[in-house]
């Protein structure tokens, strides 16, 4: 008798399959059928924005109640106020380096390179406007860490406020004794039963990857590159260079194998790219850290959703290159010290910013506005800035989980045998 032999598509590649068709269909409407009054409302404003729309919806949905039971069940799993302590501190420092080391490439590219030179906008009307809100105070963004209402901070999904809740009501469970353990185990099983509500959404992830790609690139086109392509490879290069050398020093130092973690990041890094959403990728990142790396729960359920928050590296770079083009463009001079506070302001805005797409564009305000930039200018790289949100976002997200198994490394919380294991994990 016969076996079959037919092997089964590996969910890496249906997930670029599936990636590679929809920004093909989505070129191919954008060049073909833009005038298409029925195609446009009836399959790119419906049912690719439909279930593309529907898909991160239920992505979103598992962000919160996941994050709230993995975070109480890592912290509780910790049983040690010193362990809790060492991970936050080494996992800050980790993000705010790599953040500082991602902007000064942004800006060493594109001064390097002088982007935006010739534009000659300083006497120029834009048609094109962008507002923004003033930038909140720091003092304001240090007491907004704490919630006021932990319901509140659920429902509106406030990522810090529901991490320092979580590390409190972790505390608390480890004093309470036997009722306290009663708690943990209750939210254990519930985080199982949302671990299994996970596997059952990304089973659908090729058909939401698919509708997303199509729509994007249905409504842009790939020719949205071309305009202003000087910004565009820029950012790009740096965002490469980020990628491949910092986090490769990072494990290198840590003496792990960067090819290994590349390898093994492949589902989740385009998954990353097709969502552009930090927060939407979070139950991904949690899954692929903890059967495909080996790092161990409670260092993956606490430094994930905590950098999710807090550690935008792609945007970071993505904000040092647009503030030199506009400054080019406009014919203004930006001094030393303007780019110490472009630096300084870039990293404190990573801080509180929501894991969602496009709001780079909103902390980029914030900086142009810090340096006296117009911010009008922001209206230039809105076509590029879809795009370009997707490349920094697998940026952001590589970032979190690099700086997991780094610091899951340095407290020996990391099953080195999973980690080498090529197969480990290859179900997700």
């Amino acid at each position: 008798m016969m076996q079959n032999t037919k092997k089964k598509m590996s969910f890496t590649v249906k997930i670029l399959l599936y990636m590679i068709i929809g920004l093909l269909v989505g070129v191919l409407i954008n060049t073909y059928a833009a005038e298409s009054n029925f195609i446009q409302y009836y399959l790119v404003g419906g049912f690719f924005h439909i279930i593309g729309s529907m898909f991160l919806q239920a992505l979103k949905m598992l962000v919160v109640p996941l994050v709230f039971c993995s975070l109480i069940g890592g912290i509780v799993g910790m049983n040690d106020m010193k362990m809790l302590g060492r991970t936050s501190g080494k996992a800050f420092a980790l993000f705010l380096f790599t953040t500082i080391i991602a902007i000064s490439f942004g800006l060493f590219f594109a001064i390097s390179l002088g982007i935006g030179k010739g534009f000659n906008l300083a006497n120029a009307n834009m048609t094109s406007h962008y507002t923004t809100g003033k930038a909140p105070a720091f003092v304001d963004v240090i007491i907004g860490f704490m919630p006021s209402n932990i319901p509140g901070a659920l429902a509106n999904a406030n990522m810090l406020q529901i991490i320092m809740a979580c590390i409190f009501i972790g505390l608390a469970i480890m004093k309470s004794g036997k009722s306290g353990k009663k708690v943990a185990a209750s939210i254990e099983s519930f985080n199982e039963v949302m671990m299994a509500l996970v596997h059952i959404i990304m089973s659908l992830a090729p058909y939401g990857v698919f509708c997303l790609m199509a729509k994007t690139f249905a409504e842009q086109g790939i020719g949205m590159v071309v305009p202003i392509i000087s910004y565009f490879l820029t950012v790009a290069a740096a965002l490469t260079l980020h990628f491949v050398g910092t986090f490769s020093g990072l494990f290198l130092v840590a003496r792990l194998n960067p090819l290994t973690f590349i390898r093994k990041m492949r589902s989740t890094i385009m998954f990353a790219f097709s969502t552009s959403s930090s927060n939407a990728t979070i139950p991904v990142s949690i899954e692929t850290a903890e059967t495909r790396l080996g790092v161990h729960n409670s260092i993956a359920s606490f430094v994930i959703p905590l950098g999710a928050t807090i550690n935008m590296n792609g945007t970071a770079i993505m904000q040092g290159v647009a503030t030199v083009f506009i400054a080019n463009a406009y014919g203004i001079t930006l001094s030393g010290l303007d780019y110490v506070t472009v630096i300084g302001m870039s990293v404190l805005a990573s801080v509180g910013t929501a894991g969602v797409p496009g709001v780079g564009i909103v902390t980029l305000a914030m900086v142009f506005t810090q340096v006296g930039l117009p911010v009008e200018g922001i209206a230039l790289i809105l076509g590029v800035d879809r795009l370009i949100d997707m490349m920094r976002t697998v940026v952001n997200v590589t970032g979190d989980v690099a700086t997991t198994c780094v610091v899951a490394k340095t407290e020996g919380k990391m099953d080195m045998a999973v980690y080498k294991d090529p197969s480990a994990g290859i179900a997700i």
